[in-house]
C-alpha cells in the first residue's frame, strides 16, 4: 500500500511545482508591466513639468515687456497722438512709440502674432535669447535661453469724457525656450493730464 501513495504524493508534488512556476511567471509579467507603466508616467510627467515651466517663463517674458511700456508711458516723452508702426520691423523700444494702427479686438487674432513684426522688441536686463533659437528644456541647453526677446505694441484708444485724460492700449507678447511656447498679454493705461484739456478746440 506504500508504493500507490508514494506515488500519489509524487504526482502533487510536481503539480504543486508546476503552479508555483506558473505563479511566479503572472507575478513577474505584472511587476513588469507595472515598472513599464511607472517609467512611462516619469517621462510623461518630465514633459508636464518642463512645458508648464515654459509657459510661465513666457507669461513672466510678455509682462515684463508690458511693465516696461506701463513705464514708457509715465515718462516726459511718452505718450501722445502716435505715429505708424506699420513698418516697424526689427525695432527696438529704443524707438518705442504710441502706434496709430489699432490693432484688431479679435484676441484669437491678437494671439496669433501677425502684429509681432510691427512691435518693439525688449530684451529684459538679465535675459539670454538663443542664437537660432532657445530650448524648452528637453534639449542639451537649460531654461536659460529664451526663443526670442519679448515685444510690445502701444495704440491710443482715445480721450475720456472730460477730455483730461486718454487711454493707451498696450499689448505684448514673450516667447519661453520654443516658439511653441508663447503668452500674449494686455492692459490698458490712463494718462491724466495736471492741468490741461487734451480735447482740441
Amino acid at each position: 500500500m506504500s508504493a500507490p501513495a508514494f506515488r500519489r504524493l509524487s504526482a502533487r508534488a510536481r503539480h504543486e511545482r508546476g503552479f508555483v512556476l506558473v505563479t511566479g511567471m503572472l507575478f513577474l509579467v505584472v511587476m513588469t508591466l507595472i515598472g513599464l507603466a511607472l517609467f512611462r508616467g516619469t517621462g510623461l510627467m518630465n514633459r508636464i513639468s518642463a512645458n508648464t515651466r515654459d509657459k510661465q517663463r513666457a507669461f513672466e517674458a510678455a509682462q515684463a515687456a508690458l511693465q516696461y511700456s506701463g513705464w514708457w508711458l509715465t515718462q516726459p516723452s511718452g505718450g501722445g497722438t502716435g505715429s505708424t508702426c506699420a513698418l516697424n520691423s526689427n525695432a527696438t523700444v529704443a524707438t518705442l512709440h504710441v502706434c496709430t494702427e489699432l490693432l484688431s479686438t479679435s484676441l484669437t487674432t491678437v494671439a496669433a502674432l501677425g502684429w509681432k513684426d510691427q512691435a518693439f522688441s525688449y530684451t529684459v536686463p538679465g535675459m539670454t535669447v538663443a542664437t537660432g533659437g532657445g530650448t524648452n528644456g528637453s534639449g542639451t541647453n537649460t531654461d536659460v535661453n529664451y526663443y526670442a526677446p519679448p515685444g510690445v505694441y502701444i495704440e491710443r484708444l482715445g480721450l475720456d469724457a472730460t477730455g483730461a485724460a486718454q487711454y493707451f492700449q498696450m499689448t505684448a507678447y514673450g516667447y519661453g525656450g520654443d516658439q511653441n511656447s508663447v503668452a500674449v498679454v494686455r492692459s490698458t493705461y490712463k494718462q491724466t493730464a495736471k492741468s490741461t484739456n487734451l480735447k482740441t478746440p
